[in-house]
This record gives C-alpha cells, sequence and structure tokens, in this order.
C-alpha cells in the first residue's frame, strides 16, 4: 500500500482503536455504545482495505447493523437506564497498564518484525463463491453453526429471565425501599 491506501489504513486504525478506548472508558452506556458502532465501522473499513468483502459485509450487516441495534433498544427500553453507570473498579489499574504496555510492545515487536508475504494481484469479489460454498458443499455446517447460535440465544434469553419465585419478592423489597426513602 502506498499514497491515499496508508492515509485511508491510518485513519480507519486509529478510529479502531480511538473508539475502543473510549468505549472502555466511557462511563455512560450510551455513550460507550455509540463508540462501539465506530470502533465497528473501522473494523469494516480495516476489511475493505484488506479485500475482504464478505468479511467486510458481514461486519456491517451483524455488528455495525445488529449487534449494535439490538445494544441501543436494550438499553433504551430498559427500566431506569438513565440512571445506570457502567462503574469500572479503581484496583489494579496499574498492573493492568503495566499489562497492556507489555503486550502492546510484543504485539507491535512481532508486527514490525514479521515478513509479510504481499501478493500483488487485481482485486476479485469472493462473495458470489462463498455463498455458493455455503449453500452447497458446507450447507450442513452453516446450518449446525445455525442452529447452535439459535439455543445460545434462547439459553441466554432464559438466563437472563428473572426467577418467577423470587421476582415478584425482589420487587416488593425494592419498593418498600423506595418507600423507606419518603
Amino acid at each position: 500500500m502506498s499514497g491515499p491506501a496508508d492515509a485511508i489504513f491510518y485513519a480507519a486504525a486509529a478510529m479502531t482503536v480511538g473508539a475502543a478506548i473510549l468505549v472502555a472508558v466511557l462511563p455512560n452506556i450510551l455513550y460507550a455504545a455509540v463508540a462501539l458502532l465506530f470502533s465497528f465501522a473501522g473494523v469494516a473499513g480495516l476489511y475493505i482495505l484488506l479485500s475482504a468483502d464478505f468479511l467486510a459485509a458481514t461486519q456491517v450487516l451483524v455488528y455495525v447493523g445488529g449487534i449494535i441495534v439490538l445494544l441501543l433498544f436494550a438499553v433504551f427500553l430498559s427500566n431506569r437506564i438513565s440512571d445506570a453507570k457502567i462503574t469500572n473498579p479503581t484496583h489494579f489499574r496499574l498492573p493492568a497498564a503495566a499489562i497492556c504496555l507489555v503486550l502492546f510492545g510484543v504485539l507491535s515487536y512481532a508486527a514490525v518484525s514479521t515478513p509479510y508475504a504481499v501478493k500483488k494481484g487485481t482485486y476479485l469479489p469472493t462473495t458470489a463463491d462463498i455463498g455458493e460454498l455455503l449453500m452447497t458443499r458446507y450447507l450442513l455446517p452453516f446450518e449446525v453453526a445455525s442452529v447452535l447460535l439459535l439455543a445460545a440465544l434462547i439459553g441466554a434469553a432464559l438466563l437472563s429471565r428473572p426467577d418467577r419465585a423470587t421476582a415478584g419478592k425482589g420487587d416488593m423489597e425494592e419498593g418498600d425501599m423506595e418507600e423507606g426513602k419518603k
């Protein structure tokens, strides 16, 4: 890469990393979700630069479009979400920062010292070939993965559902506490 491609790469990488840092730092969950949207969009831009059109389209459709919209719906439809703040305990910040710096150094050294095989060639779209393979040769693994994801989604919904025996009791205790404050 050279010229404008380098500038686009650095801009997409900076947007991805900067937004990811904001997700970790921002205390408001709504702002963190918006920052996560920009981080996912930056990753999609990096996929486009790598000529991975299917991954870029998947990133935009699934993560930028689906996950973020779902997260925003969950935030807006939740009760008392306007008062919710993400709290990170202040413990272990210095050791965590040291570990992050060491990890950053190791990854930077590996990225700089690795001789990458760069091949020049013409860009050919891959989505048609991937789609044909998913619907013919890899149809069974594709369906098994979709059933597994559906089972995980149903399991997550069941686990997040309040227990009926304690749900009413918890609400009464919370209501009693609010009355006690007044």
